[in-house]
């Protein structure tokens, strides 16, 4: 489980294979000298294992259907993207809870001023509309965001300037696509009142 609370910007420093697979190697600033193999980190929001660690690089394998549905199969050496820790018992969760595991693509529509802040305009798949509530959570790339209003299946975001600044949304441009996860109580709510899920 995740918090959607960056920690770091981590770098593609390789990437392996094709579309049956990838091994991507990662630069982080987390102290690797502490991870263990097999442990879990949200890269971009998506739940990827630690198969290998070498000074400040870590490695993670990626299976063609990760590939597929979230926007791994476009990061090339030099692509920074947001990196988390999983949660231990005990931590502090300072943003909302994650799995880690992508339910789509979210474009990124707009992005305005609005005074130090920035105001994102997102477009989600019809089929995740529902789960997209104004004042409700989602997570774009693994970042907590609560979502401001919702437009069918356009929905938006306030960005404060730590955030700008502190995660890859300042390297997104518009027309671009994000790894979403929706609210996970959103999607058993869904579930539980015959919505779908």
């Amino acid at each position: 489980m995740f918090t959607g609370i960056i920690r770091d910007i981590g770098l593609i420093r390789a990437a392996q294979g094709g579309p049956g697979g990838v091994r991507l190697d990662i630069e982080t600033g987390f102290p690797l000298s502490s991870q263990d193999m097999g442990a879990s980190i949200a890269c971009a929001g998506c739940c990827l294992t630690v198969v290998a660690l070498k000074g400040s690089v870590f490695s993670v394998d990626v299976s063609a259907e990760s590939l597929t549905k979230t926007t791994i199969g476009t990061w090339a050496p030099g692509t920074r993207i947001n990196l988390e820790r999983a949660l231990k018992m005990g931590d502090e969760l300072g943003g909302h809870l994650l799995t880690g595991h992508v339910d789509g693509l979210a474009k990124l529509e707009e992005i305005r001023p609005d005074g130090d802040s920035r105001r994102l305009t997102i477009r989600v798949p019809d089929d995740l509309a529902k789960f997209i509530a104004p004042k409700g959570s989602v997570a774009l790339d693994g970042i907590s965001l609560t979502v401001n209003e919702v437009d069918g299946a356009r929905f938006g975001v306030n960005i404060i300037p730590y955030t700008w600044t502190h995660t890859t949304l300042s390297d997104r441009a518009i027309g671009e696509e994000l790894n979403l996860e929706v609210d996970l109580m959103a999607r058993y709510a869904a579930r539980i009142l015959g919505v779908g899920a």
